[in-house]
């Protein structure tokens, strides 16, 4: 299957079949299932899905491709040419199984979105930037540790699978790749009583995280009230634990309400 590659829609087309072959030995949805591919391109993903899973479902943006990958597919799968940060996961019942090569440009925000469909997914296998997945991956006092690594590993068990060179796609990125498996939590040590709250309080402690959390934190918790949750107000954010951020969000939370 041919077609140019898109700078604007951050398209790079995986095209060696090791890591393709890598990739699907993760992809093992159940019948109970939906099997759904963010990003198909070309189809290297797709063609194998299509084979073990009949009803597959693709969402691409680029209309240009979406004859392709119809050529690719069985008549029963369904193809969508749209934005996938625009699609609407929750039209389709049962656990959802997601898997893709996700657009460089859309990666973060799509994560976010998909991380709100919480036990929704069931298993989650994308290729990604390898900057994103270690930040995915990071533990706390870490460089990597922010707003994105607290957000995943509250929702997700995560398992990095394979690191993916430029040379494994077409055209070659100027950065390298990985792929990484989430697997939603279905319990929590501390559950979050308002997502929302969390999201702005993270947004908040990693803003300008060389600030300390007394002032990072000065409009949604003073220092005697950390200090109460058991949190050094003079520490950074990168320092805290992901319950932490759970503990002041819900105090946060019942304080408004």
């Amino acid at each position: 299957m041919s077609g140019r590659a898109k700078k604007r829609f951050g398209q790079n087309f995986l095209q060696d079949r090791y890591y393709i072959e890598a990739i699907l030995q993760h992809v093992r949805p159940s019948s109970d299932e939906s099997l759904i591919e963010i990003g198909p391109g070309r189809g290297a993903l797709s063609e194998p899905l299509g084979r073990l899973r009949e009803d597959l479902i693709v969402v691409e943006l680029d209309r240009d491709l979406i004859a392709g990958l119809k050529d690719v597919l069985p008549n029963t799968a369904t193809v969508f040419q749209g934005d996938a940060l625009d699609f609407d996961f929750d039209q389709f019942s049962g656990p959802l199984f997601i898997v893709g090569n996700l657009p460089y440009n859309i990666s973060t925000p799509l994560l976010f979105k998909l991380f709100e469909l919480g036990s929704k997914v069931s298993s989650m296998v994308f290729m990604l930037q390898k900057e994103v997945v270690d930040r995915l991956a990071a533990p706390s006092n870490t460089k990597q540790f922010g707003r994105l690594s607290v957000m995943a590993q509250y929702h997700c068990e995560i398992e990095k699978l394979i690191d993916v060179p430029p040379t494994a796609f077409h055209p070659r990125p100027k950065i390298d790749s990985a792929v990484v498996l989430l697997k939603p939590r279905q319990s929590h040590s501390v559950k979050a009583e308002a997502l929302p709250v969390l999201s702005e309080l993270l947004i908040a402690a990693f803003g300008q995280r060389r600030k300390t959390l007394r002032n990072a934190l000065s409009s949604l918790l003073d220092a005697q009230t950390l200090e109460a949750l058991e949190i050094n107000p003079s520490a950074r954010a990168e320092t805290l634990s992901v319950n932490d951020f759970v503990t002041c969000a819900n105090f946060i939370h019942r304080s408004r309400s």
